[in-house]
């Protein structure tokens, strides 16, 4: 009994050492094998084209991935790293499972040491990643200082769509590119969309492409309430535009700060990991915190084509980005000394436009009339926003030559002595009044720069603008203004996007 007790005895006290020993040392019971967070259960994987899959292994390893009938392998390199592209696949909504394996001979053991990684019910459809500040990182429900969306208990108590799959990126700040995020894929739901606080502009717009394509869509929400632009924008952004060098530069010693703020470092750890998981595009509504204290106006332009640049670059392909161009609101009076004019708006809603021109797959939505209160920087209206991009996508990505994807966009004018005759683009059937009243918000100004209210009425495919105080008109502005919500729109119901005739951009195109 004694041998029996001092055998139990040293049992129990080498368990407690082994115990103590992987605790103090978790990798040492973890399989080498690891794949980013990124890949889960219940995920999404992109349709149409190659679908890369990557992780770490023991250095040396051989590991395959098995997915719908492909088996593909890859060996681990000297640092353990391992990627694999399956061919392209056809969108698929019953579940399946992602398997990956790794083996390779053991010292002093003949036989392989193997390895295996499940992901369960996994589809195969539309991806897109949805990023931006608090308009796009708003929920369906309340949050802290914000209204819900309009009919939130209704839109969430019926968010049963078992084929759309939610990944929300935990926040995260880095002064160089993290290797992985945290988060973790979900089956949208009446629970899981109210209890994560997805994006509700993400949803609606997942929502949207799902039920015209019929088939699966993953949304990746990585955002991040009152941030600018600079630190969603990666490294190689800022090197390929001159204007931004000393951004790039910024940069090349991390964590240094330029203009109050950090550049990349919130790309660095939300944004980076992703790469090279396969998306079809992006949508993105960020600036207001480029006006505010800022003032950005036509430097913003560059700043979204690093952006786009940048993430198209990493990704190695060119992602669809379509974005949102920035509500009304009442920024000098809610901000008074953060905000210098009126003005700062309008001409950051310019580059907005003017990088939309410049970026191929790309395109831009107009909000001016989706505004409930100009003293609310959150908007509540987040259904159309969502369904407007869904409207890009639908016809940029999926062949809908049917769906008119913009409001009114100026072209050219004409002077007709007092007269300016405005002609336009997307006119979608003819160019309505929204509200059946006036035209409002345009205003004119001859040559010395002196702008007054004009009289604006729809003649044909035209508006014709003039005032009584200008006689020789030589400049026309349209919702020029922080504030302004204009009722001239087009027979698809999309708003006249605001423009001034002098917009330097365009001037600079000629």
């Amino acid at each position: 009994m004694r041998l029996l007790a001092a055998l139990l005895a040293l049992t129990v006290s080498s368990l407690a050492v082994a115990q103590a020993s992987l605790s103090a040392n978790p990798s040492a019971a973890a399989t080498p094998l690891k794949l980013p967070h990124i890949f889960g259960d219940h995920m999404v994987l992109q349709a149409g084209q190659p679908v890369p899959v990557w992780g770490t292994a023991e250095p040396g390893d051989t590991v395959t991935v098995a997915f719908a009938s492909q088996h593909v392998t890859a060996t681990a390199d000297s640092a353990g790293r391992w990627r694999v592209d399956l061919a392209p696949l056809s969108a698929a909504t019953e579940p399946r499972a992602l398997v990956v394996s790794s083996a390779a001979p053991r010292s002093g053991n003949p036989q392989s040491e193997i390895h295996n990684l499940q992901f369960t019910d996994v589809l195969v459809g539309e991806v897109w990643l949805c990023s931006g500040q608090s308009n796009m990182d708003k929920p369906l429900g309340e949050k802290k200082g914000q209204l819900p969306v309009f009919n939130a208990e209704e839109e969430i108590r019926n968010a049963t769509y078992p084929q759309i799959r939610l990944f929300k990126v935990e926040r995260a700040k880095a002064d160089t590119p993290a290797a992985d995020l945290q988060g973790e894929w979900v089956v949208c739901s009446p629970e899981t969309v109210d209890a994560i606080k997805f994006s509700a502009a993400g949803y609606f717009f997942g929502r949207a492409l799902h039920r015209e394509l019929k088939q699966p869509v993953g949304l990746i929400h990585s955002c991040w309430g009152g941030t600018r632009i600079e630190p969603w924008t990666a490294p190689e952004g800022f090197a390929a535009v001159p204007a931004l060098t000393p951004f790039a530069e910024a940069c090349a010693r991390p964590g240094t700060q330029i203009e109050g703020t950090t550049p990349s470092e919130l790309y660095n750890p939300m944004i980076r990991p992703l790469a090279p998981f396969a998306l079809r595009g992006a949508i993105w509504y960020q600036g207001e915190s480029n006006i505010i204290g800022v003032d950005d106006g036509p430097l913003y332009r560059d700043k979204m084509l690093a952006l786009v640049r940048g993430w198209r670059s990493v990704w190695g392909r060119d992602l669809s980005f379509y974005f949102v161009q920035v509500a009304p609101h009442l920024y000098h009076v809610v901000r008074p000394g953060t905000v210098v004019s009126p003005e700062a708006t309008p001409r950051l809603w310019e580059a907005q436009a003017a990088a939309a021109r410049l970026l191929p797959r790309s395109g831009m939505i107009v909000t001016t009339d989706l505004v409930d209160d100009l003293f609310d920087i959150h908007p509540r209206n987040k259904k159309d926003v969502g369904e407007r991009l869904a409207r890009l996508a639908l016809a940029g990505d999926y062949g809908r030559a049917d769906i008119e994807t913009s409001g009114p966009v100026f072209s050219r004018m004409e002077i007709a002595g007092a007269r300016v005759i405005l002609r336009f683009d997307h006119l979608a059937g003819g160019l309505k009044s929204s509200d059946g009243k006036p035209l409002t918000w345009f205003t004119i100004a001859g040559p010395d720069g002196v702008f007054f209210p004009a009289a604006a009425a729809i003649e044909g495919d035209t508006v014709v603008v003039s005032s009584p105080r200008v006689p020789a008109p030589a400049v026309v502005r349209f919702a020029w203004d922080e504030a302004a919500h204009p009722n001239l729109s087009n027979t698809a119901g999309l708003p006249a996007q605001p423009f001034r005739t002098d917009d330097p951009f365009r001037a600079a195109q000629r």
